[in-house]
């Protein structure tokens, strides 16, 4: 298959991320499998891909540092032109509760990653990715959350909110990064079978609510990273602004 370029996956270390990161690379990118600290999980992540053929390195990156923003990047041009930024990364701060419990400091440290992270992310790729600046244009795609929807009441509040961010940067941002030749997108994951809900200390909630989704059952990885595939896609070609829900119906 013709090489794509270059896909930049964050927090592509598990889950949606991984996902992502190995069809990226079955599609024909070269992926960059970004990861904070889990470098371990990276690895299967980059050998999957090499087994299957691919291109691939995994790159360590904290994204609500802009410096390491701007090394990520210079990682990812060694393999080619970066022609597609997957925006993944993102934390609930390991807590679950009502807001007036949250620490100030998982509240920062949510919105450092979830917001401002992926607004460097964006900052950087409209640089490198811009027709305006000699690059070849390409394709954003944020992961947002349908938290937004309801909020999120007694379980994340501040995740949620951080994710409403992540909506009007994609809205305000495609606007503005049109005429760069980008296109930004975003998908917005309802229930997901992942290690977000173990890591905030609830196992089992996949289980537990998947009463309340219409299709009966909690989504897979693999059905967020075909939604983010898709916005990818020459078929997307005239997809921009679009925040394409994958919820089983919730």
């Amino acid at each position: 298959m013709a090489q794509r370029g270059v896909a930049i996956i964050t927090g592509a270390s598990r889950g949606i991320g991984a996902a992502t990161a190995i069809m990226a690379a079955r599609a024909g990118y070269a992926a960059v499998v970004n990861f904070s600290e889990d470098s371990d999980g990276a690895a299967r992540v980059v050998e999957q891909i090499k087994n299957d053929g691919g291109t691939t390195v995994a790159v360590q990156a904290d994204v609500s540092d802009p410096a390491a923003v701007l090394g990520l990047f210079d990682a990812a041009q060694a393999l080619g032109p970066v022609a597609a930024v997957v925006n993944n990364a993102g934390i609930t701060g390991d807590i679950i509760g009502n807001l007036v419990d949250v620490s100030p400091e998982t509240i920062k440290r949510v919105l450092e990653i979830n917001v401002a992270g992926t607004m460097f992310m964006c900052q950087e790729a409209t640089r490198r990715m811009s027709i305006l600046s000699g690059g070849k244009g390409g394709s954003i795609i944020n992961i947002s959350s349908t938290a937004v929807k309801a909020g999120s009441p007694g379980t994340w509040v501040h995740y949620a909110a951080s994710k409403g961010a992540v909506d009007v940067l994609t809205v305000g941002l495609a606007t503005e990064a049109a005429a760069h030749g980008i296109r930004v997108n975003a998908v917005s994951p309802g229930i997901t079978n992942t290690g977000l809900h173990a890591a905030a200390g609830m196992p089992d909630r996949v289980e537990s609510v998947k009463h309340l989704i219409p299709l009966g059952r909690g989504g897979e990885p693999e059905n967020v990273a075909s939604a983010v595939m898709w916005l990818l896609s020459d078929e997307a070609s005239y997809i921009t602004g679009a925040i394409l829900p994958v919820a089983g119906g919730r």
